[in-house]
């Protein structure tokens, strides 16, 4: 299998991971419908991106087919092919749901089935609410078809004259982008109800083209996923956020890339709407249900019990924090990890608010990727300029469908002060970083948190994710210096603690996996356990298949794109898993036997090319024995797992790994490990 071709192959598998959650009788109902809506908006940002990166591929000719070492026209076929499997699999899942919603006396009705009170409900929600907000355009009278709304969803009406042969068609934009997607309906008895936005404009639809001298309405859902490339050169400053800012408007008129339609539109209509898109063979146009952007189903409420949602993992105190104490002052005396969504992402705020207030700390530099919509961390940092300290922000701008929010942030820091830097000629930082710098009796103390996620309060609920924070001086000094490069690119510096990308992570990554190699050759104990979202770099898997080869003892632990093509025959040492639960699994960690004195790092980069060369990442080691000890503990938790762990093996059938003895959810485990840590 070719590289190129098994990371897009892989990442589908992935998806269909989330799906078969969707599918399990033990997952509570309401969560299984947002396993489908996490699937949606997966499949929906591979299709701008993946497929969208193909399809120009495709188009530059052969070239590419020798550079790729494969045909990208082969490969958006076999995806295709995928996809239109899985979409099968989706429909049959949720119809099995729709059946057992009706077992809790939830019902889903459509603009047929509603009768009596309900279709008086719902008609009065249509001229109050929905009405004013609907603005159909007649397509048909049209030369220039209009631009859709990329993740948008439209109604393709076509109105019929019956006797006369004759048809209008008309798209309507559905908008729930100021309704809900789902509208809730009165109680009857025990009974709840509640019906698709969708089809409560169907049940008005008519009263919409009354002027139109016709007698009869049909209409269908489609959706149109569009590339979202930025195309954006390197250089950096004023000029950069205005190319970003014009790039996002460029981004709706981007090139189609899937059609997706509910297949019961007639043939005729949809060689319309194919042919005024300009859809092209490579374009996907994929036949669906009646409902489209069901990532919507995220936010299905829940109108039973609350068994049919996961109970509440209550977050868990750190034991190190406490709350009459001042954080810098259990900062000296231990490096604090905390465990995303374990421990709650309030102890990484509290740090900013007493910082923004503590007459000591002079200045807050902290990198920014993507944020919380109402972020609490933005609002520690204007209180902390208010308040007259220093505040450095390095913004990534290019953080993918996260634009918007960023420049709109940087706006607002500037305004009140702050130095925001733009990024890095040439690299995306995603490196996450913050540093406090503080001074006492003439001493500089800086307070160093180094993670592996995001500083986003809503995504580390549910992301799990590791954040170190330290007061280790030489730690501190290397973030310094990475902080000195964002600013004076020229100022690369030297690490000695830290690995960071673009500068040292591939070459030390490759020393550690050829050091295991010399050392199993040499009949020393060796081995490589790797956590990771995805495993795509051609020279990296090619020294792990090595060190397999020798001897060394590997496991992977791949949540997402798996490009290592397992072998033929298994090989007991060379093993490979993917876990998906209810968080979605994001710490990356290395560990590196080192001929018995075990090395382990956490780190921002996946092994993919373009985070060890072209993204500033940090790979940390853990140096303090009991932090180490508890990232061990979760790397052989999970290992563990025999519920919702898959192995992943040649063709990637996603089996899942089965073990006897007692069912471990390594999810739960990893809790209950911690909360009995904080009672010890």
């Amino acid at each position: 299998m070719n590289n190129t071709r098994a990371k897009e192959i892989s990442w589908l598998a992935f998806n269909e991971r989330v799906l078969q959650e969707a599918g399990k009788e033990h997952v509570p109902l309401i969560e299984r419908f947002r396993f489908l809506g996490i699937y949606s908006n997966n499949l929906d940002e591979f299709f701008r991106v993946r497929v969208a990166t193909l399809k120009r591929l495709a188009e530059l000719g052969s070239s590419v087919k020798e550079l790729l070492g494969a045909d990208p026209a082969t490969i958006l076929r076999e995806v295709n092919e995928l996809v239109l499997e899985q979409r099968q699999q989706y429909e049959a899942v949720f119809n099995k749901l729709v059946k057992d919603l009706e077992k809790e006396d939830i019902f889903v009705l459509d603009e047929l089935t509603a009768t009596g009170k309900h279709k008086e409900f719902i008609i009065r929600y249509f001229y109050t609410k929905v009405r004013p907000k609907l603005m159909p355009i007649m397509i048909d009278q049209l030369k220039k078809f209009p631009e859709l709304d990329d993740d948008s969803i439209y109604l393709a009406s076509v109105l019929i004259q019956s006797g006369k042969n004759k048809k209008r068609f008309a798209l309507i934009k559905v908008p729930t982008d100021e309704l809900p997607r789902f509208l809730i309906l009165p109680k009857i008895g025990d009974k709840k109800f509640f019906i698709f936005l969708d089809d409560v404009i169907r049940l008005g639809l008519s009263d919409l083209f009354h002027i139109q001298n016709f007698d009869h309405t049909e209409a269908y859902t489609i959706k149109l996923t569009k590339d979202a490339q930025l195309d954006i050169d390197d250089d950096i400053g004023v000029s950069y956020v205005n190319k970003v800012a014009k790039g996002l408007k460029k981004r709706d008129e981007g090139e189609p890339v899937r059609l997706v339609y509910d297949n019961s539109l007639p043939d005729y209509f949809l060689s319309y709407l194919k042919k005024r898109l300009r859809l092209k063979d490579v374009d996907a146009a994929i036949p669906g249900s009646r409902y489209h952007n069901l990532k919507d189903f995220m936010k299905v409420p829940n109108l039973g019990s609350e068994r049919l949602t996961y109970t509440p993992l209550a977050p868990i105190p750190h034991s190190a924090i406490s709350r009459n104490r001042s954080l810098f002052n259990s900062i000296k005396e231990q490096d604090i990890l905390l465990h995303f969504p374990y421990h709650s992402f309030d102890h990484f705020t509290d740090l900013l608010r007493e910082a923004s207030i503590d007459p000591k700390v002079t200045e807050i530099r902290i990198t920014v990727y993507r944020l919380a919509d109402q972020s609490n961390v933005i609002s520690a940092l204007l209180n902390a300029l208010r308040n007259g300290k220093q505040v450095t922000v390095v913004v990534e701008l290019t953080a993918r469908f996260s634009e918007q929010s960023n420049i709109e942030y940087s706006n607002q820091l500037v305004e009140e002060g702050a130095r925001v830097i733009y990024g890095v000629p040439g690299l995306k930082v995603h490196a996450k970083l913050c540093q406090i710098t503080r001074k006492s009796k003439g001493q500089i103390d800086r307070f160093t948190a180094v993670g592996t996620g995001n500083f986003n309060e809503e995504t580390a609920k549910v992301f799990s994710d590791v954040l170190l924070i330290t007061h280790n001086a030489e730690i501190g000094n290397e973030v310094d210096q990475l902080f000195r490069f964002f600013k004076h690119n020229y100022l690369v510096g030297e690490y000695h603690v830290l690995i960071p990308s673009p500068f040292d992570l591939r070459t030390k990554m490759a020393y550690w996996i050829k050091n295991e190699i010399s050392n199993a050759r040499e009949g020393k104990p060796a081995y490589i356990h790797l956590k990771l979202n995805n495993l795509v770099d051609h020279e990296i898997i090619q020294l792990l298949l090595l060190a397999a080869d020798s001897g060394v003892e590997v496991k992977l632990n791949i949540r997402g794109m798996f490009s290592l093509i397992m072998p033929d025959e298994e090989k007991e040492n060379l093993q490979a898993i993917a876990l998906i639960d209810r968080f979605l699994e994001h710490t990356r960690l290395f560990f590196f036997c080192n001929g018995g004195q075990e090395k382990l790092y956490f780190s921002s980069a996946d092994l993919m090319t373009r985070n060890l060369d072209r993204r500033v990442e940090v790979t940390c080691p853990v140096l303090d024995p009991k932090l180490h000890e508890e990232l061990r503990t979760m790397f052989d938790i999970q290992w563990a797992d025999n519920t919702q762990a898959r192995i992943l093996d040649r063709p990637l059938s996603n089996t899942h790994k089965l073990s006897p003895g007692e069912p471990i959810r390594s999810q739960v485990a990893f809790y209950k490990y911690l909360k009995g840590m904080k009672k010890g």
